[in-house]
């Protein structure tokens, strides 16, 4: 900008070089007259001069104190340094001074480079230096420092698993077919205590099931097991009748007779002056009197702890 306005009045003074001509055959007034403009531009001219002149030194003044912030960072540098044979008390000061010394830079360095710097030498004071411990517990684990641990087929090579890598092939035919059919007769077994009592849940009416989830007690659902789990197996008599009072114990209830396959029907009954429910339970004619293996409780049990 400077430049250009230098040469932009040299331009001015070029293009005013006429007035100072002497033209022939001009009398004195105009004469007069033609100097007092040029000596107007002359004054012009010099106050122009005087402003750029003005505005030169001021961006020396800053470059200079721009060079001046530079020069004093370059100075500092030596203050980062780590000097030997230090105290532990002395080196703590050197660090407060240090770091006191780059937040006041902080403030007035403008250059974003430079605040980068100083940032990243005030992070550096500010963490502890590691000693040769720390820096190698850093690459401890393995693959760098400890020894790996041995994988299971390492420890197959002891002498103790010689007799077994040894075996005879008929005996070891005779142990994998034993094996296999206890297997297969223990997940049979698995099997078709899941089938029975899936088939007695799904029996259980829907709005009795999330009851059953939501409010489940099982101490009342494993004693109403209980009885009827005896009813059913001793055969005595046609009817089990229960005096449950709580709407809600009766909801369980049902549900419990749902389970094992029963009739269920609540009744209300006088008995003196109060109104009495009484819950009868029957067996079905056509069901059958085989009884889960998994009771109703523990199946509830396992579906809350995800087995189900």
């Amino acid at each position: 900008m400077a430049t250009s306005q230098i040469l932009q009045t040299e331009q001015d003074l070029l293009m005013m070089s006429s007035l100072f001509d002497d033209p022939k055959g001009e009398n004195v007034k105009s004469r007069g007259i033609a100097i007092e403009k040029k000596i107007e531009f002359l004054e012009s001219l010099a106050g122009k001069e005087q402003s750029l002149i003005y505005s030169t030194q001021k961006s020396i003044m800053a470059t200079s104190q721009i060079l001046q912030t530079e020069q004093d960072l370059l100075m500092m540098s030596s203050l980062f340094d780590d000097p030997k044979g230090e105290n532990v008390k002395s080196r703590g000061i050197a660090i407060e001074k240090k770091i006191e010394f780059l937040e006041s830079l902080a403030g007035k360095v403008s250059n974003r480079r430079s605040r980068r710097w100083l940032n990243d030498r005030l992070l550096m004071e500010l963490v502890p230096r590691l000693n040769a411990e720390e820096i190698r517990g850093l690459f401890a684990p393995p693959p760098f420092g400890d020894d790996v641990p041995l994988s299971v087929f390492c420890l197959t090579n002891v002498e103790e698993w010689d007799k077994f890598r040894n075996i005879d092939m008929d005996k070891e035919a005779t142990i994998m077919d034993a094996l296999e059919g206890k297997t297969s007769k223990r997940k049979n077994c698995v099997d078709n205590d899941k089938v029975a009592v899936l088939t007695a849940w799904h029996r259980v009416d829907c709005r009795t099931r999330e009851a059953l989830r939501r409010n489940f007690l099982p101490e009342l659902v494993s004693s109403y097991e209980q009885c009827v789990r005896a009813f059913v197996e001793s055969g005595d008599g046609e009817v089990l009748v229960l005096r449950v009072q709580d709407p809600f114990h009766r909801l369980l209830l049902h549900g419990v007779c749902e389970f094992y396959n029963l009739v269920s029907v609540t009744t209300s009954q006088t008995e003196g002056n109060k109104a009495v429910k009484v819950t009868k339970i029957k067996k079905k004619k056509a069901g059958s009197a085989d009884l889960p293996n998994i009771t109703l409780c523990n199946f509830l049990k396992m579906a809350k702890e995800g087995f189900w």
